[in-house]
């Protein structure tokens, strides 16, 4: 489960190195680190594992995920991540009649 969401995690974040501008990057990675940690809530309330202290579980999970999605959020400025919800929902052209 853990290489799962390692991969869930190192793939989409590669991608947006390459895709988004420099400035985008630590909004769009903690947006994805807040699904990720989500995904790994919804996995931990269907599965019910046992609860050991010696096993990573999925709460585990999740909780890294919300702290790393956090961190980034503070170290990325407030009008980044205006930018890229901005990019995000901006309007199309509207094709002539």
């Amino acid at each position: 489960m853990v290489t799962l969401f390692s991969l869930l995690t190192a793939l989409p974040a590669v991608l947006a190195l390459h895709m988004l501008e420099p400035e985008l990057v630590l909004p769009a990675f903690s947006v994805l680190l807040f699904v990720e940690a989500a995904f790994a809530v919804i996995a931990a309330r269907l599965i019910h594992a046992a609860d050991n202290a010696e096993d990573i579980t999925l709460w585990d999970l999740a909780g890294g995920f919300t702290l790393i999605g956090c961190a980034a959020a503070v170290l990325g400025e407030p009008d980044q991540a205006a930018l890229f919800l901005a990019e995000q929902g901006s309007p199309r052209a509207a094709s002539p009649p």
